[in-house]
């Protein structure tokens, strides 16, 4: 089930995780091991959370990276859900081929 407009990643990471503790973007990037830069275009909504930055965040924050990619997915499917209507796409089979007898 899709959540209804769920937050970007990098909202919950500035909201949840910097602020709270009272970390800048540069003492964070340090931390995790990655330039400001590529922090910055997390925290600002220009790139998305990768593997590799969710097993990072995992790390430094004592969670899961499942928990940080599956809120990635969740934002990136919602956004895409608004352009559905949007999609040249033709439907390959018809819904009675797909009823389990």
């Amino acid at each position: 089930m899709l959540m209804h407009n769920p937050p970007h990643p990098g909202e919950v990471i500035r909201e949840l995780c910097l602020e709270p503790l009272g970390l800048s973007v540069t003492d964070t990037a340090k931390a995790l091991g990655v330039s400001r830069k590529t922090l910055s275009a997390i925290l600002n909504q220009r790139a998305g959370i990768s593997p590799e930055m969710a097993v990072r965040l995992s790390i430094a924050f004592d969670t899961t990276a499942e928990s940080w990619l599956n809120q990635q997915i969740q934002y990136d499917l919602w956004n895409a859900e608004q352009h559905r209507k949007d999609l040249q796409v033709k439907r390959l089979v018809n819904s009675e081929s797909l009823e389990v007898t």
